[in-house]
């Protein structure tokens, strides 16, 4: 709302320019006017109104009188000059017409034919009889194309003088030549036409383009009309008889209100009939005239010029060259509306001067310098201009500065009467007045407009600008005044509520476009705006007004404020905007720092006042008045409530969070979350206590929905209240709840997991039986459905986002722990069942078992002497490798499940908050034993052959622990097999070994016994125990500890450990049904067959230092070597065949690589015997031997790389895991095999003697020194000290166990050990003594690595301890 401009003023001012009051006005101080009343300010725009009417140009009428007879000229115009005219044009290219003309003409003389050319001069028959004759002759084909091509006016004019001279002349008389004037006027109506198609506006501007043309075609109907300039006219009184003409008269005015459209909407605006406008105008048109008028025009500016009381004054002005300035602006309206008089009424003139005739204007004022100036009453022409439906008809402007229009001039001074008929004593307040009518009649006649915003524009009808315009011309408002007495008007109408703020904000936007509008001032716009060139009232009343909108703003503001917790608030933003855009923009608007802080406060407290009571309506619309009757409910609907009403106010205050510095949505958090706090902590206490009354438990669902709640509701208060505390423990309330849905899942898992196993078939679950299922189709539901168990109750949790992590932490082992247990009860009933398929008897056992003993020795005295060896392919049960896959399966699902919980941010919580080492308690309540059975010796033979197929049976004095596999035909095996056992005293373990036979019972072979007793593993470090059996030989067993910890890196460790090994002891089962063909396959009874057909094989080794001199035999071939391999290849495809079909491709490499580990075992068994501290009755391979079974090596290495020949991709298990350290040692070995005893002895001692140096360097972790001292208990580890065992904690999820593997095989290769070289020596009888040495140097090294272990873990414990504290 902007109207004045941050300029400086303009120099001149007086000194005490702040005028007194009686300054501020024209017409004299305040205390001497009188207040308009309604009847007065009527009357003077009536008479206002009616002058329009007097100006109005009066009608005219044709009257015909008779007239002499003349006569008429004998010879036409056109057969004379014109046709000599045309014949000049022929020559002339600038004659020619624009392309596209004649389809232009050819439109516009339809558009007369078909009466829409509404000219009159084109509207006479013969007239349109003759155009008719020309249209028909001009769009002939041949015609039309020459004339197109052509393009010249003289043949188109030509062809209409033949058209119009034979129209014409038909029907005429020999002798009457009066037609051929009629021909002059008929060819000028046709240049008229050429001329008017050239001027119209088009693309290309044809009229422009041909000037010359265009003066040709004006000069020619300038000579045809020299006898009749008017065609209408003449073409009227051709039609009239010869004895006289039709000539215009003026009609009288009937001074009938019905033709005043002015007067009749003042009587709208007033409120009056048309029955009173009329009685007031015929008692007043006396003296309302147009003389009166020019009267009051004369006196106004003679008192503009004397500076009197009547008009505005220098003093009215706060500078000079203000007043100045517009009273120069003054002289060009005033002269424009006495020419207006003048021209309305010419006798005006006469009686003002004397006789003197008022000069015309000059020709061509309409467009010189000084008519472009006169912008004001240039710009009141189109309002009133009669040619545009307005009041008044002005002519162009002249200038009236040297005309005398008074003739004798009043006699004017201060004192005198009011002089002036049409301009009212008080202008300001009787304009004041009629505006606020105005405004308030269009206020009432408003459409509706439904929810549309209301245009600027529209807020005055056309003729209610009219009046306005009219009202402010013949008062002589100023432009500043105009604006500013709107303004006025406006405020005064919206403070006292007769408009709404949409009203206003439409008013206001009125107001700018009234001072972006030029033709409304007669000033220069800039000059208009300019505050400087104000009169003091107006600058006055302009802060007024800003200053009394402010205030009714601001009070609306504050109330619609005060509502905005209402369901349906009204929105502040219409006031802000309104603020903004007109109030705080306006450069005369100003407000103090501290009235703007006392507002705000104020509507920080009515606010506050609103939100407090808004909180009581919610809590009594929710809350129940009983306390018997309150739930988590009701709590957590109260808070559903608050917190819908702040994310309210947030998106509704998004883009405007603050309202004049107070925010609503911080207002209401501030008011509301308090009490709301404080009522939560009293409704839980009465709730909880009322539940433990009772005995009736608060259900778990609605515990977690108000945690929900709560933790919203703590959120927000922490953001926008973090100095105040949040007085309500949510986690120590409503931890009970998430502990007791652990409990649930302890007690419930187990069960999902035993039902899932118990209704699962154990199928490839195949959706597309055309095609081979996909390993995520390869596993069962029942791992499907204890997975989703698992995932929904620790989503559940999750949910919560539960804010206190030493008791999430807390929560998630103990979950962890549920879902260990339910993992490790799936594990074991899925590998008891998979153990009871693969332990099956085959038909032949079976049928076998039916057999008397007799006849079963018989038919193995049959084999013996036959020398067979039977071995029979097991069958494969493709639901034991779908139970395989889920075992896989649950691995993956519980490093994901790990992931999920974040378990690496619980193990950092919980060591946090962990109690200092003084404080925990010194012993774990249970105890973990993990017990490896690595090897026997010296067994006792069972079977006829000299051997047994020995496995061990682990046991404690209540059940059976475990059972390794079967190893056949050996009196030393090798198991490596793990089992754990759990236990709070220590506890008796037996390990007893059996002889497998198919056909008869299992044998005897030897029972050992050893306590597992906590306190002797108080180091938690691993130790190894040969023990020997009470028939013959020992067994070697590892045996390491660890506290059973309420720690959830244990439990996921545990778990993790669990599924490990029950998968590789399922792979191990699969493999050992394989592992029987395979020792058939690589045997020293195979490699025999293969130097015994005849060719004798003596291929010297590049290993051997003292090479033969004598010729050998040539050496068997490649095939010969390989023909042993060829049944066992075909038996690993048949199997690999059903394999590949049902196992998930990592469970086919894993269990490939297993029988890869089976592979090498077998060859390195057939090249040396296994490690021990005494000589070996096995015999070493010559070199033949040895150069077949590293070709064997090779062979099988290539097959189970299977690498495609074309692309050469691994499609079986890649080299690097085919690489193993096994492999290398193999390598190593044949290095060694053929080398002298001292060599060998020598290179032992040396990789002995830098293995010690390597571990006082690094200073190993030791372990304590075994029980029994022997050589295959000190060489198990590299460097003679044991490694410390693997721990739960490394195994807690696939990351941690893929680590913990590849730091073992970099071990492995970085490492050397001397074992391979001492089993090759355990073949040479001369170095008996050296192992003995050997064993003993290793005895006293592991006891002082156990040592220095004690030492370390002590110092390490204490240091621990201290940095708790």
């Amino acid at each position: 709302m902007s109207t004045a401009s941050n300029r400086p003023r303009p120099g001149h001012h007086r000194y005490g320019s702040v005028q007194s009051q009686h300054h501020l006005a024209r017409n004299g101080s305040a205390s001497k006017r009188r207040a308009p009343d309604f009847m007065e300010v009527y009357l003077w725009a009536l008479r206002v109104a009616y002058l329009v009417y007097l100006l109005q140009p009066r009608t005219r009428r044709l009257q015909h009188t008779a007239a002499p007879t003349a006569p008429p000229p004998k010879t036409s115009i056109i057969s004379n000059d014109v046709l000599k005219d045309l014949s000049s044009w022929k020559d002339s290219s600038s004659a020619r017409l624009p392309k596209g003309f004649m389809a232009d003409l050819e439109k516009r003389i339809a558009s007369i034919l078909m009466n829409q050319d509404k000219r009159p001069e084109y509207n006479e028959p013969v007239i349109k009889k003759t155009f008719a004759e020309f249209y028909n002759k001009i769009t002939d084909k041949a015609r039309k194309k020459a004339l197109e091509s052509d393009r010249r006016v003289e043949d188109l004019m030509l062809h209409f003088y033949t058209c119009a001279t034979n129209e014409l002349q038909a029907g005429r008389a020999p002798g009457d030549d009066a037609w051929k004037l009629m021909v002059d006027r008929y060819v000028a109506l046709f240049i008229r036409l050429i001329s008017a198609t050239l001027q119209e506006k088009t693309e290309k501007d044809w009229a422009r383009s041909r000037p010359e043309l265009t003066h040709k075609l004006k000069i020619m109907e300038e000579k045809l009309l020299k006898h009749d300039q008017d065609i209408a006219a003449a073409s009227a009184a051709s039609r009239a008889s010869t004895v006289g003409k039709s000539v215009e008269v003026l009609v009288e005015r009937s001074y009938k209100v019905k033709d005043m459209p002015l007067v009749m909407h003042v009587g709208r605006v007033f409120s009056l009939t048309n029955t009173m406008l009329q009685s007031d105008i015929d008692k007043y048109k006396s003296v309302w005239t147009l003389k009166a008028a020019l009267a009051d025009l004369k006196t106004y500016q003679l008192n503009l010029n004397l500076n009197t009381r009547f008009t505005l004054r220098d003093e009215d002005f706060d500078t000079r060259d203000a007043f100045q300035a517009w009273k120069k602006a003054e002289d060009h309206p005033l002269s424009q509306m006495m020419l207006n008089l003048l021209q309305t009424e010419p006798e005006l003139a006469k009686a003002g001067t004397g006789g003197q005739q008022i000069p015309h204007p000059p020709p061509g004022a309409e467009n010189s310098s000084h008519a472009a100036d006169m912008g004001y009453a240039n710009t009141i022409r189109p309002v009133f201009d009669s040619s545009e439906g307005g009041s008044l008809g002005f002519d162009q402007p002249v200038d009236m500065s040297g005309l005398n229009l008074g003739g004798s001039e009043p006699d004017l001074n201060d004192n005198q009467e009011h002089p002036f008929t049409f301009i009212p004593p008080d202008t300001r307040a009787y304009y004041k007045f009629a505006l606020s009518q105005i405004f308030a009649h269009e206020v009432r006649n408003q459409p509706s407009n439904g929810n549309a915003k209301t245009d600027p524009s529209a807020l005055f009808s056309k003729q209610s600008t009219e009046l306005i315009n009219v009202l402010c011309l013949r008062w002589r408002i100023p432009h500043f005044t105009r604006v500013n007495l709107f303004l006025d008007v406006v405020k005064d109408e919206f403070c006292d509520q007769q408009i709404d703020l949409e009203m206003l904000d439409a008013a206001l936007m009125y107001a700018d476009q009234l001072n972006d509008d030029p033709s409304l001032s007669s000033q220069p716009l800039e000059q208009a705006l300019e505050v400087s060139n104000w009169t003091m009232a107006d600058f006055t009343l302009h802060g007024h007004i800003i200053s009394a909108l402010h205030d009714a703003l601001l009070r609306d503001l504050f109330a619609v404020a005060c509502r905005c917790y209402e369901p349906k608030a009204p929105s502040v933003g219409g006031i802000m905007v309104v603020l903004d855009t007109h109030i705080y923009s306006d450069p005369q608007f100003s407000q103090s720092a501290r009235d703007q802080e006392r507002f705000t406060k104020s509507l920080q407290k009515g606010m506050e006042e609103a939100a407090s009571e808004m909180y009581k309506e919610f809590v009594t619309k929710v809350v129940p008045e009983n306390t018997e009757e309150w739930q988590f409910y009701h709590i957590i609907q109260l808070g559903k409530t608050v917190l819908g009403l702040i994310e309210k106010l947030q998106k509704k205050y998004r883009k405007m969070p603050e309202i004049m510095g107070a925010n609503p949505k911080a207002i209401f958090i501030q008011e509301a979350l308090p009490h709301y706090v404080k009522d939560s902590h009293d409704m839980i206490v009465t709730i909880l206590d009322r539940a433990d009354q009772t005995q009736v438990e608060v259900p778990t669902e609605d515990g977690f929905e108000l945690y929900e709640s709560l933790v919203d509701i703590r959120r927000i208060h922490q953001q926008v209240l973090p100095e105040v505390e949040f007085d309500l423990p949510i986690e120590e309330f409503l931890a009970p709840f998430v502990w007791r849905v652990i409990e649930v899942a302890d007690l419930t898992l187990v069960k999902w997991a035993e039902n899932a196993f118990r209704e699962d078939e154990f199928q490839v679950r195949n959706e597309n039986p055309n095609q081979d299922p996909t390993d995520d189709e390869k596993h069962s539901t029942s791992v499907i459905d204890i997975n989703r168990a698992f995932g929904q109750t620790v989503k559940q949790i999750l949910a919560l986002g539960w804010q206190d992590e030493f008791q999430y932490a807390k929560f998630m082992t103990a979950m962890t722990k549920c879902i260990g247990n339910a993992v490790a009860r799936y594990v074991e009933l899925v590998e008891e069942k998979f153990n009871a398929e693969m332990d099956r008897l085959s038909p032949d056992q079976e049928a076998a078992l039916t057999n008397s003993r007799q006849e079963r020795w018989m038919q193995i005295a049959k084999d013996t002497w036959n020398n067979k060896e039977k071995i029979e392919p097991f069958q494969f049960y493709p639901e034991s490798f779908v139970k395989l896959n889920n075992i896989e399966w649950v691995l993956y699902r519980l490093d994901d499940l790990q992931r999920t919980i974040n378990v690496d941010a619980c193990i950092r919580i919980m060591e946090k908050h962990a109690p200092p080492a003084s404080r925990r308690p010194n012993k774990a309540g249970s105890y973990v034993f993990t017990i490896k059975v690595i090897e026997a010796e010296d067994l006792m033979a069972c079977d006829l052959n000299g051997l047994s197929d020995p496995y061990v049976v682990l046991g404690d004095e209540r059940k059976r622990l475990g059972k390794t596999r079967t190893i056949y035909s050996t009196l030393n095996p090798r198991w490596d097999e793990t089992f754990e056992i759990t236990t709070r005293s220590p506890v008796n373990i037996v390990a007893t070994v059996w002889d497998w036979d198919s056909l008869k019972n299992h044998d005897y072979v030897g029972r050992t016994q050893l306590k597992l007793d906590p306190a002797h593993f108080s180091d938690y470090l691993p130790q190894e125990h040969w023990l020997k059996l009470d028939s013959q030989g020992q067994i070697l067993l590892r045996i390491s500890m660890e506290g059973e910890q309420d720690d959830i890196q244990f439990y996921c460790g545990k778990a993790f450990r669990t599924v490990r090994r029950t998968q590789r002891e399922m792979v191990r089962k699969i493999t050992d049904k394989l592992s029987a063909y395979i020792h058939h396959c690589l045997s020293r009874q195979s490699l025999r067959s293969i130097l015994s057909k005849g060719v004798t094989a003596s291929v010297s080794s590049f290993f051997s230092r003292n090479r033969q001199s004598n010729p050998v035999p040539q050496a068997p071939t490649d095939d010969d070597i390989s023909l042993p391999l060829r049944p066992l290849v075909q038996y690993f495809n048949d199997n690999f065949s059903i394999m590949r079909f049902t196992l998930t491709e990592s469970a086919m490499v894993m269990v490939m690589a297993r029988l890869w580990k089976e592979v090498l075992t077998t060859i390195e068994s057939l090249l040396i015997p296994p490690l021990s501290d005494k000589p070996s009755a096995q015999k070493p391979l010559n070199q033949q031997e040895v150069d077949a079974v590293y070709k064997w090596l090779q062979f099988l290495f290539e097959f189970f790389n299977a690498r495609d020949l074309e692309t050469g991709e691994s499609l079986g298990v890649p080299q690097e895991q085919l690489k193993t350290p096994k492999y290398n040692d193999l390598h190593s070995l044949a290095f060694f095999y053929s080398e002298p005893t001292n060599f060998l002895i020598h290179e032992s001692e040396r990789m002995a003697s830098q293995a010690a140096a390597r571990a006082r360097s690094n200073n190993r972790v030791s372990a304590p020194q075994p029980s029994t001292g022997s050589l295959g208990a000190m060489l198990t580890v590299p460097g003679g000290a044991l490694a410390r065992s693997k721990s739960i904690m490394i195994t807690r999820n696939l990351g941690t166990m893929r680590k913990a593997k590849e730091e073992k095989r970099k071990e492995a290769q970085a490492e050397q050990s001397d074992d391979i070289i001492l089993r090759i020596l355990r073949m040479r009888p001369e170095a008996e003594r050296y192992l003995k040495d050997r064993s003993r140097q290793k005895e006293k090294q592991a006891a002082a690595d156990a040592a220095a272990e004690i030492v370390n873990q002590s110092i390490a414990q204490g240091a621990a301890g201290r940095r708790k504290k």
